[in-house]
């Protein structure tokens, strides 16, 4: 089935776009004409960042959101709704608690108007095939996460679907579960098993899209776009230990750490990523961020490490590690770059100076490096009560980016500013203030 060339086009997506309303009345513009095509005979990974967009690619596919712009067919019909043949397994397994495993996986032959008897022999089959025979009257609150997101997968083949959309189904599940599962479905697709003709799946772990996938197609942020294309040549079942298979990983990492072209400023606000004041501050503890700094200046790295191994090494997902990578850049405390972090002059003094001398300097880079700290630090110095309200910036913020982000920004700030002892927040009066004003 894999080693036949595709001709059949399952999915055509051209040039679509989708914004959402902010709180200052922009539209945040989430996808960015997005072209791709799906074809029958193939697992299709959608590899990004989280909040680039890639799920919101997925639900416009599966009919659940309109594109604000641009077309979505489905062999050869525009998407108006759920299309006929497309199937979804969602990340959280959505399972309704009060019906049996059975039950849970009929719903759909049930929507279709197949009468009971066939029903019931289609959902025992893909029960069957699932791994789940001798569960069929069990509820899902006496199965394990890795059973339910089984009953997630045979609900979804029951109805034999063209196209079988995933939407991170393996991130809810430990490691070795999610291990487990997917080489099942891969064993399962290359043996020709699953009444399916083609994958779609949004991840954000790359060894996972290398693993399972015939091609990746890497989304970039802010808004999400297809920043590249990438053929998965490997046969099945492929070895993670293999050196063409970590070669494969290591450049997609590099690709991920490469410097997006700049946009132009009003651009850029409105779109999230933001310059400035409007810059969006992923939340990653300044602890984390300290142990990280002492991890990197000590052997084996010694200022110096390859993101996939270090990621290993601190069994990090791909995600975190960018986010505290990008941290420690922001800060000036690191380089990250082609897939490697690297300490900088500042980053190297910070691991080897005591907890005082840490919070000083973590407090100038923050006012130097981080626009809307200086700008919060500035206000209150200026005030005659050395206090202000949250709504004071976060309307700021508001203004460059959604509510969502706005809140992550936020938090950031206060976990950062009270390490640095830069200002203090009272969750209670919702005040920004001076705790020693001078």
């Amino acid at each position: 089935m894999l080693d036949q060339v595709p001709q059949t086009s399952l999915l055509d997506i051209r040039n679509v776009c989708r914004s959402f309303p902010t709180g200052s009345g922009e539209d945040l513009l989430v996808l960015e004409k997005v072209d791709l095509t799906i074809h029958s005979g193939e697992i299709v990974g959608l590899l990004g960042r989280s909040g680039s967009g890639k799920s919101t690619l997925l639900r416009i596919i599966a009919g659940l959101v309109a594109p604000s712009s641009g077309e979505a067919k489905c062999r050869g019909e525009t998407i108006k709704g759920p299309p006929n043949g497309v199937a979804m397994v969602f990340q959280s397994f959505a399972l309704f608690p009060w019906l049996t495993v059975l039950q849970n996986v009929e719903l759909g032959l049930e929507a279709l108007g197949i009468d009971s008897a066939e029903r019931r022999t289609r959902a025992l089959a893909a029960i069957d095939l699932i791994g789940l025979d001798g569960f069929e009257s069990a509820y899902p609150k006496e199965l394990s996460g890795g059973m339910r997101q089984r009953v997630g997968f045979a609900r979804a083949l029951v109805v034999h679907p063209d196209l079988l959309l995933m939407d991170e189904p393996f991130s809810a599940l430990d490691v070795l579960t999610a291990e487990t599962l997917r080489t099942d479905l891969i064993d399962l697709w290359t043996d020709g098993r699953l009444p399916i003709k083609s994958v779609l799946m949004v991840t954000h772990n790359i060894e996972e899209a290398v693993l399972m996938c015939d091609r990746i197609l890497v989304f970039a942020s802010n808004p999400g776009r297809v920043a590249a294309e990438i053929k998965v040549d490997l046969p099945h079942p492929r070895n993670r230990l293999d050196p063409t298979f970590r070669q494969l990983v290591d450049s997609i990492y590099a690709r991920m750490t490469q410097r997006a072209e700049p946009r132009p400023p009003a651009v850029e606000s409105i779109h999230g990523t933001g310059v400035g004041v409007g810059m969006v501050l992923n939340h990653v503890s300044s602890n984390v961020l300290s142990g990280l700094i002492e991890t990197l200046a000590g052997p084996p790295y010694n200022g110096h490490a390859d993101l996939p191994v270090l990621a290993g090494s601190l069994q990090l997902e791909a995600d975190e590690i960018f986010h505290l990578g990008e941290a420690l850049q922001l800060l000036r405390f690191a380089q990250l770059s082609e897939g490697d972090l690297m300490l900088t002059e500042a980053g190297q003094r910070f691991a080897h100076l005591d907890t005082d001398a840490r919070k000083r300097l973590f407090a100038e880079h923050l006012i130097s490096y981080v626009p809307v700290m200086g700008l919060i630090r500035r206000v209150l110095d200026e005030r005659p009560s050395h206090s202000a309200p949250e709504a004071r910036f976060r309307n700021e913020l508001e203004d460059y980016m959604s509510e969502e982000y706005a809140d992550e920004t936020l938090k950031t700030i206060v976990s950062w500013a009270r390490y640095a002892e830069l200002f203090a927040y009272d969750e209670q009066t919702e005040l920004f203030s001076l705790e020693n004003p001078h």
